[in-house]
């Protein structure tokens, strides 16, 4: 009896500690990710090679550190940065083995417009301060060490930009590089907006 009692106890505690691994394995995987998302890129060396990509500049900060895994980011034309098109704050959270970053819009994008400088300026900001874009979120995998690809759902994200019907995002994330394709589609299925070659390549500096 004493020694099968013992053997399920030994079966339980390596149950136990492979259970521990696997969580310590995929919460180092999220700050991997986290860590190599975060920084500066910009699209000069592509926009140079095919003047058919434009020089945009990308921007992802680190903030709400104590809340979890949220990046601000800003994207504009390299030579407007003070005038971003797009101002985002990105949630990145873990889902059993994949990696959702949800996207959230700004109430008032323009006052937060250029704080990436200073990030403890959105510790003001709250969750009622920002809005969840629906369906939008970019479901992501680890490929291999500090590579991570993945895309939005099918048809999930609407769109009303020049007429579209919905956008896609894809997008493969390395250490020093960030491979993103954003497209939009109307009723029909017909490309709207968007590169239509391939994705952005900005590489960070």
């Amino acid at each position: 009896m004493k020694k099968f009692v013992s053997i399920v106890f030994i079966i339980a505690l390596i149950s136990c500690k492979s259970s521990i691994s696997n969580s310590e394995k995929i919460t180092g995987n999220l700050n991997e990710l986290v860590s190599i998302m975060q920084g500066q890129y910009s699209s000069e060396a592509q926009s140079k090679r095919d003047t058919s990509y434009f020089n945009i500049s990308l921007r992802m900060i680190p903030i709400w550190k104590k809340r979890g895994h949220y990046l601000y980011v800003e994207q504009a034309m390299f030579t407007k940065q003070e005038k971003p098109y797009r101002v985002r704050i990105y949630k990145i959270s873990q889902r059993g083995d994949e990696f959702v970053s949800e996207i959230y819009t700004l109430k008032n994008e323009k006052e937060w417009i250029g704080k990436w400088k200073t990030p403890n300026a959105f510790d003001v900001l709250t969750e009622n301060d920002i809005e969840l874009k629906e369906g939008c979120e970019v479901v992501l995998k680890r490929v291999s060490k500090n590579r991570f690809s993945g895309q939005t759902g099918i048809k999930t994200c609407p769109s009303e930009l020049r007429n579209a019907s919905y956008a896609t995002s894809k997008v493969t994330i390395t250490e020093n590089e960030i491979l993103s394709w954003d497209q939009g589609f109307d009723q029909n299925d017909q490309q709207v907006w968007g590169a239509e070659k391939g994705g952005y390549e900005f590489v960070k500096y």
